[in-house]
């Protein structure tokens, strides 16, 4: 999973943005408007920038990084207003005298502005989402990224602090009717990161020679912000909410998010129907790899009748082995060079060798929502580290972390790393950071990128990752099955009305999870909506495409052409991809 600390949403500015040059060889790829739509582009993100100014620090575009403007219903109009502007700027250019490149950003744009409107005027997060106004990630971005010297960031931040209080005032009279669990994870979110206010900023502070009257007025600030952040938490702890929203989508809203959200070709009922056909097949596949095995582990023991509890035995007998709760994140370590190592001797795409990667527990103010994650650099911070976040099992009581670990075993953990790092996130945002079209990395697309961490699983185990024992492939139909069961789950509880048991029951009994993993999965399904369908959506359409490459390149078709292709085009949705490398309009 991508993770990125949350970015606040409908925040103005009142700067201005120098802008961005673009190549020019991007308007040199055919297309008589191209050259005009490069104008535009630059135009565009100059007043796009100045919308969200948080938004482009996360990116890499620094400008900004001391501004925090509250947003207002005055600011959120504003942001409307720019959207019907620059929806009606598009209209001005015919796709079909695009670029294939500049296609594919023109669709792009579009998809934000429509989203940008659709956000504000029917979905109204802010009024029922708290964790909207969670801005520590932003100050934890410009702490902890060393893209400018520390004195110079560390004023960026105290500057920053300057509206903290009138921020959190104006959220508590935004804030109407929240949601409960949306609510519970604001306050362990804003409790959890404070201490980059309260510890991580003083402790960097003491590393510079900046003048003592000036670090007591930064001090002085920052404790003020402090007690702004937990006064918004303890605001939201007794906060009377006796009938608050659902954390439910429901139907309508669903849909309309997942259209802008994942791009797909396919509507949401399609994908739930492919993906309801996906768990047969795999639970098909499961089973003859489990009588396959049952002798091995079993003996001569009666061999169960029921497929299901077949699977489910062999799956927790191997499951038994893994590496103890203090060398969980060690291990991920020692996995990465060997990831390397099999991508390079088996040729399947290019690795840069120059780009790192830095495995870190995982920050307090991302937790509570995944166990482990990527956070990558933005497009304008091309040499900034790529982190892998790794949840910490430190102070759980020893049942649980036992459920976790075996959820997570020797299989599990190789193909956690196949898709969190090597050759999954990491090194497809390493090629998506190298594209010189900006707007495909500023709104990179989820289900591609998340599609592909799954599908690069699938293709080193067919060069032969983990010698093609049974016991792998076995463990990764149980892990594609994970993503498989992600996308029911999502549709059927926020679609629908499946409740806590039944999706516990969903993720233990049918795709074979640890008790731990299904309540975290619940947790994560009644505060996040439609991402968890981005992995199924872009696997299969990545899978699809590949196929059908493969059958219009016949003999000439190569893997690893496919791979360094299919990732040239930046975090693009699989459909504008698919169109280009297939050559269908």
């Amino acid at each position: 999973m991508i993770k990125t600390p949350i970015i606040p949403a409908l925040i103005l500015a009142a700067a201005l943005f120098t802008g961005c040059k673009k190549d020019s060889v991007m308007a040199e790829e055919g297309g008589r408007d191209s050259s005009a739509f490069v104008g535009y582009e630059n135009r565009f993100l100059d007043a796009y920038w100045k919308l969200n100014p948080d938004e482009a620090t996360m990116t890499g575009y620094h400008k900004y990084d001391s501004l925090l403007v509250v947003f207002d219903a005055t600011s959120r109009q504003k942001q409307v207003d720019f959207a019907k502007k620059q929806l009606d700027s598009l209209g001005r250019f015919d796709v079909n005298t695009l670029s294939d490149s500049y296609k594919i950003d023109h669709h792009l744009i579009e998809n934000r502005m429509q989203q940008l409107i659709w956000s504000v005027q029917q979905q109204k997060a802010w009024e029922w989402d708290p964790n909207q106004y969670n801005l520590i990630g932003t100050f934890a971005f410009i702490l902890n990224e060393k893209y400018e010297p520390l004195d110079k960031r560390l004023r960026s931040f105290y500057q920053k602090m300057t509206n903290i209080p009138l921020w959190y005032k104006e959220a508590q009279k935004q804030v109407k009717n929240p949601v409960p669990e949306l609510t519970e994870l604001a306050i362990d979110q804003h409790l959890g990161g404070v201490s980059v206010f309260e510890t991580d900023f003083v402790d960097s502070l003491k590393k510079t020679n900046i003048p003592q009257a000036e670090k007591q007025k930064m001090l002085d600030r920052a404790k003020q912000s402090v007690e702004a952040i937990k006064g918004y938490a303890a605001w939201l702890k007794a906060l009377k909410n006796d009938k608050g929203r659902s954390f439910r989508l429901g139907k309508s809203l669903y849909e309309d998010k997942f259209k802008y959200d994942i791009q797909s070709s396919s509507s949401s009922q399609q994908i739930y129907n492919a993906a309801m056909e996906r768990k047969k097949y795999l639970h098909r596949e499961m089973a003859k790899i489990s009588r396959q095995l049952w002798p091995k582990y079993f003996g001569k023991a009666e061999m169960p009748k029921d497929s299901l509890v077949l699977i489910g035995r062999m799956i927790d007998t191997l499951s038994t082995v893994h590496v103890k709760p203090d060398e969980f994140q060690s291990a991920i370590e020692k996995e990465i060079p060997r990831l390397t190592t099999f991508v390079r001797e088996k040729n399947l795409l290019f690795i840069d060798p120059s780009k790192p990667l830095v495995v870190r527990k995982e920050p307090a103010y991302m937790a509570g929502v995944a166990g482990a994650s990527v956070s990558a650099p933005g497009p304008y911070d091309k040499t900034g580290n790529t982190y892998f976040n790794v949840g910490s099992l430190s102070g759980w009581p020893a049942e649980k972390a036992e459920s976790y670990l075996r959820e997570y075993n020797q299989y599990i953990l190789q193909i956690l790393c196949i898709h969190e790092a090597i050759p999954g996130h990491y090194t497809q945002l390493v090629y998506a950071n190298k594209s010189p079209s900006l707007i495909k990395s500023v709104f990179g697309n989820g289900a591609m990128i998340e599609g592909w961490a799954v599908y690069t699983e699938q293709m080193m185990l067919e060069n032969g990752f983990g010698n093609n024992q049974p016991e792998m492939w076995l463990m990764w139909y149980k892990w594609n099955l994970r993503s498989v069961c992600n996308t029911i789950l999502d549709i059927s509880v926020h679609t629908g009305n499946m409740n806590r048991d039944e999706a516990v029951r969903l993720l233990t009994k049918e795709a074979f999870q640890q008790q731990a993993e299904a309540e975290g999965k619940w947790k994560r399904v009644s505060v996040t909506s439609v991402q968890l369908t981005s992995y199924f959506t872009g696997y299969k359409e990545i899978i699809d495409l590949r196929d059908a490459y493969r059958k219009k390149m016949a003999d000439k078709y190569k893997l690893k052409e496919f791979n360094e292709k299919f990732l040239s085009y930046g975090s693009a949705p699989v459909k504008y991809i698919r169109e280009l490398m297939l050559g269908k309009k």
